[in-house]
Order: structure tokens, then C-alpha cells, then sequence
């Protein structure tokens, strides 16, 4: 029994880190998801909490997850855990039967699951939970209470920190199909062997004679006795859903030249896009330096076009108000939050793939770009980060170690 109940605690603590972390790193992430709810459900009028409770929920599920895990607290924070799955397991079974959002977001973009996936699993972790919460205290720290306190203290502070940079900057980890590194086309492209979606087409033809309105199938329909017949209307009704393919409903339409969506992803030299999916939320004060990134641009003969989902007239008023020397080219706002979470961000591609992303605070002062060429800028770049991520990651090694390390000598001196 008591390893039962152990392995419930570890699980359940485990999970409750992932999904923390995943929406931590990604809060704007988060905040979209809460705004679709709230919508879905007639709640709009809470759109401008949206932001603090992708913070709070984060926050919440990881210090929970943490305090399961290592065992910290459990008397108290099994409560948490029991509410949290006692709250969200009703709640995902409203959203299996109505379907108003196609994912919960409950693992962000690391891991997708269908409303059904998540009520089972939610069902799974509910049973779970309530064996930690019977049996909570049975559950003995090896700490002292303020000791437990501490750990707790040390880990939100971390986790907020970490929620706060990626706020304010980019993601730390990106799991969306517009990370650095992937390559759009590829991304829109179905794998060879996978089936797309099957549709069933009901063709309705009027018959000129009786006025008789009939249904007919792609296969009968009488296309060739147009003496008799005259076409009325068309439907269509998925019959096999297929596979979908991780970027879909891409579409860059410029303003004189149509869709340059291929145009962009098939250019061997490199091209910017300066991504603002709401030009009237739009940070201006970071214009300036995206102004000076297009210069650039056009000096060194790249692309770089402005990508919005806002109104022709707003963006006229945008560009003579901030001097923009580009054009914007019009995109879908879900299309644009997926590519960057910031507003405005930038993305350079060559080639259709992704080499960097920047917010719109972290553009690049020009003579670091015109001392190099961009493709090697933006891998210096990147490396750079990566080695700054593996220091925090040794720093949170150690923490993790210190945490387990009197626990162990507890256990010795017992």
C-alpha cells in the first residue's frame, strides 16, 4: 500500500511540474488559451484577467507538483491538488460533449491532446489525487516545516522568474511548428502515406420539368442532361478526419501582389517579417528600431514585410504614424500569435526555415548585424542562448540535489 500511494504522489507531482512548466514558459501562450475560453463560453467581459491567470494557474500547478514530488507540505497542498482536479475534471468533460475548443491547453504546445484525451487522463489523475489526499497525512517530510516553507518559496520565485522572461522576451522553449530551426514549407506539407481529411459532397440538382429538388453524390450527379436538370446547391460532411498537418491555413496576402506565401518560403536569400498581429496593440516604442532593421534590409537586398491581421485602414494610419518603410502584408491573428508571442516580434527565414526570432525589444543594434553575415549572426546567436540555458540548468541540478540531499541523511542518521 504505501508504495501504491507513493507512486500516486510521484505521478501525480510530476505532472502537475510538467504542465505548470510548459504554460510557464509560454504565458502568452496561456493568456490566448484563457481569452478562448472566456469566449467560448459568453465570458468575455473576463478578457482582461486573462493574463493573471495564465501566471497564477502556472505558478499553482508547479509549486503543487513540486510539493508532491518531494514531498513538501503534503497535509496542505494535497487540498490544492484535490481542488485543482476536482475543478478542471467537470470542466474538461463539458468541453469532450460541446467541443467550443479543440484543445484544452492543458500541456500548452508541448503536447496536444483531444478534449476526450484529456478528461481520461484528468479521470485518471482525479483517483490518483483523492488516494493522496486520504492518505495526506501519512506523508512525512524529512524537513522542518520552515524548511519545507523555504524550498517552496525558492521554487516559485524560480518558476515566476522564468514566466516573467518569457513574458517580457520570448519563450525559453519552444514546442510550436514556427520554432527556430523548422522549416515552414515542410510544416505544411502532408508526410508521404498520411491520408488528408475525407469529405462526403451532396451535389443538389433542381429538375427543370417538376421542379423536384434531388440529391446526388459525386459519382451520379447529372453533370452532361443540362436540359433537365440545373444545379442548386452543395454540401459537404466529413466522413474520416485525416491527418493535420502541424502548419495549416498559412496565407501571406500582400496588398498588390496576391498570396506570396510560396514566394517567401521558396527564397534561397533571406527574408524578414516584422509580426504585429494587432497593429492597435502593437508596443510603437520598438517601431523605431524594426524601421531601422528594414533599412537594413533594403540595403543588403532581403525581403522584409510587415505582417498583420489588422484592418487596411488601420494599418495606413500605423504606418504613417510611425514612419514605417515597408509593406504589411495580411495574415491570420491565430496564424501570427503562433509564429511569435510578441507584438511586435520579428522572424527571419531563409529558405522557408526559421533562423531566428526576436521581440520587439531584443532587435538587433545594426552594427552587430552589419559587422557579420545574418545567417552567422543568428547562429552565434543561438548558441549563445543555448549556452546560458545549460548554466541555469546545472544551477537548477544542484537545487534539486540540495533538496534530496537531507532526506537521504535522514534516512542514514535514523
Amino acid at each position: 500500500m504505501k508504495l501504491v500511494k507513493n507512486l500516486c504522489r510521484i505521478i501525480v507531482g510530476i505532472v502537475f511540474i510538467y504542465s505548470g512548466f510548459v504554460k510557464g514558459i509560454d504565458p502568452l501562450g496561456s493568456d490566448y488559451k484563457f481569452t478562448d475560453y472566456f469566449n467560448a463560453f459568453g465570458m468575455s467581459w473576463m478578457n482582461a484577467t486573462t493574463l493573471f491567470f495564465s501566471f497564477a494557474l502556472s505558478l499553482a500547478e508547479f509549486l503543487i507538483g513540486i510539493a508532491l514530488l518531494f514531498n513538501l507540505w503534503i497535509s496542505r497542498l494535497a487540498w490544492g491538488a484535490l481542488l485543482f482536479m476536482a475543478f478542471f475534471t467537470p470542466l474538461t468533460l463539458v468541453l469532450a460533449l460541446t467541443n467550443p475548443v479543440s484543445d484544452c491547453g492543458c500541456f500548452g504546445d508541448a503536447m496536444i491532446l483531444t478534449n476526450w484525451q484529456t478528461f481520461w487522463k484528468n479521470i485518471i489523475l482525479l483517483l490518483m489525487t483523492i488516494m493522496i489526499f486520504v492518505y495526506r497525512k501519512e506523508f512525512k517530510s524529512q524537513l522542518a516545516p520552515f524548511g519545507q516553507f523555504s524550498y517552496l518559496v525558492l521554487a516559485g520565485i524560480g518558476m515566476l522568474c522564468i514566466s516573467i522572461y518569457s513574458y517580457r522576451h520570448l519563450p525559453l522553449l519552444d514546442f510550436r511548428p514556427y520554432a527556430v530551426g523548422k522549416n515552414i514549407a515542410e510544416g505544411m506539407q502532408l508526410p508521404e502515406g498520411a491520408e488528408p481529411d475525407q469529405y462526403e459532397v451532396t451535389l443538389k440538382y433542381k429538375n427543370k420539368q417538376t421542379g423536384e429538388i434531388q440529391s446526388f453524390t459525386e459519382e451520379n450527379y447529372p453533370w452532361q442532361d443540362t436540359l433537365n436538370w440545373e444545379y442548386e446547391s452543395s454540401s459537404e460532411r466529413l466522413v474520416k478526419k485525416g491527418y493535420v498537418t502541424p502548419i495549416h491555413d498559412l496565407v501571406i496576402e500582400h496588398p498588390t501582389l496576391g498570396n506570396i506565401t510560396e514566394e517567401i518560403l521558396e527564397d534561397d536569400n533571406h527574408t524578414i517579417l516584422a509580426v504585429a498581429y494587432n497593429l492597435g496593440k502593437s508596443n510603437a516604442k520598438y517601431q523605431t528600431a524594426i524601421n531601422r532593421l528594414a533599412d537594413y534590409a533594403r540595403e543588403k537586398g532581403f525581403r522584409f514585410y510587415g505582417l498583420t491581421a489588422s484592418s487596411e485602414q488601420d494599418i495606413e494610419a500605423y504606418k504613417k504614424r510611425n514612419h514605417v518603410p515597408y509593406e504589411f502584408c495580411t495574415v491570420d491573428e491565430i496564424q501570427l500569435k503562433t509564429m511569435i508571442r510578441s507584438n511586435p516580434g520579428v522572424i527571419v527565414l531563409r529558405g522557408g526555415t526559421i533562423l531566428d526570432k526576436w521581440a520587439g525589444k531584443d532587435v538587433p543594434d545594426m552594427k552587430e548585424l552589419q559587422a557579420t553575415d545574418l545567417t552567422a549572426y543568428c547562429i552565434h546567436s543561438r548558441v549563445q542562448m543555448q549556452r546560458i540555458y545549460l548554466v541555469y540548468s546545472i544551477i537548477l541540478l544542484f537545487f534539486v540535489a540540495y533538496l534530496l540531499f537531507p532526506r537521504r541523511k535522514g534516512k542514514r542518521n535514523n
